[in-house]
């Protein structure tokens, strides 16, 4: 039997969000009590980070904005998601990743650029970006770091947060930081071990499975023809739970629910990648 710990009873916190009153379990940060905060590198199973200045709001009595990822809520603050101060910063900071990084498998960061008036283009086609080809070097999956932002979720669920691999790293300083294995080996030779938790965690698709990129490259990639079915694993007896997302009677990518009390959304090589064989039967 799973044992699973609901923790001590949290006393409520209320506080003024966009004028309206809301309480709110104490500890919680102020992400948790928007609805759809505009955020890329937070993740709801590692801590936050603060790295991408998306989720920026303005708290009362406050000099700067604040990271709501990370700043937790206390009785009577007063804080403004919606404020043509925060929407300018939110513009900057998507104009800046948009105009250095392919945001184009980034999910929803169309419709807030749209919100805000964004134009990555602005800063004319001589801008900095960090343009690169694709490391296809495995069977399992592809990195493409013309896609990453640098929200350091990756490291986070491959380091002391979960996986405790420690495969890859931030190399490099400035605009020279890049995601990295030692020495940038090859993913075959790294420490890596085929987990896909860096992958479940990219907001932006830098990482992504194997047989994802091959279809976005062939132009199939359908998200709107997909089902996704969760079942448990039977490699073992853990029962870790697997979402099996199906595309033309295919099992395109294997992800496992984040509320999950058993895998917190990660998985094993095998769990996340050994379902090939079920095409073969």
């Amino acid at each position: 039997m799973t044992v699973v710990d609901i923790g001590l009873p949290r006393r409520l916190v209320e506080f003024t969000l966009d004028g309206e009153q809301v309480a709110v379990p104490e500890g919680s940060t102020i992400l948790s009590a928007c609805k759809d905060m505009p955020t890329l590198c937070y993740g709801d199973t590692l801590e936050p980070a603060n790295a991408c200045r998306v989720c920026m709001v303005e708290v009362e009595g406050s000099r700067t904005l604040v990271p709501s990822c990370s700043r937790k809520v206390e009785p009577g603050m007063v804080v403004r998601t919606d404020t043509e101060r925060t929407r300018h910063s939110r513009r900057m900071v998507l104009e800046l990743l948009g105009s250095a990084t392919d945001l184009s498998t980034t999910p929803q960061v169309a419709e807030w650029m749209a919100e805000v008036g964004a134009d990555p283009t602005r800063f004319g086609p001589d801008a900095a970006t960090v343009a690169q080809p694709a490391h296809v070097d495995n069977a399992l999956y592809v990195r493409d770091y013309s896609k990453c932002i640098l929200c350091y979720k990756c490291v986070d669920a491959c380091g002391d947060q979960w996986q405790n691999t420690f495969a890859i790293a931030v190399a490099g300083r400035g605009f020279d930081s890049r995601i990295s294995t030692e020495f940038s080996a090859p993913l075959p030779d790294s420490a890596c071990v085929y987990c896909g938790n860096c992958i479940e965690v990219c907001p932006t698709g830098a990482l992504s499975f194997r047989r994802e990129y091959d279809k976005r490259a062939e132009g199939t990639w359908d998200e709107s023809k997909q089902t996704a079915t969760t079942t448990v694993c039977t490699f073992c007896g853990v029962g870790c739970n697997l979402t099996l997302h199906v595309q033309d009677n295919e099992i395109v990518k294997v992800t496992s629910p984040h509320d999950s009390s058993v895998t917190h959304g990660n998985l094993c090589i095998k769990g996340r990648f050994g379902w090939q064989h079920v095409q073969n039967t």
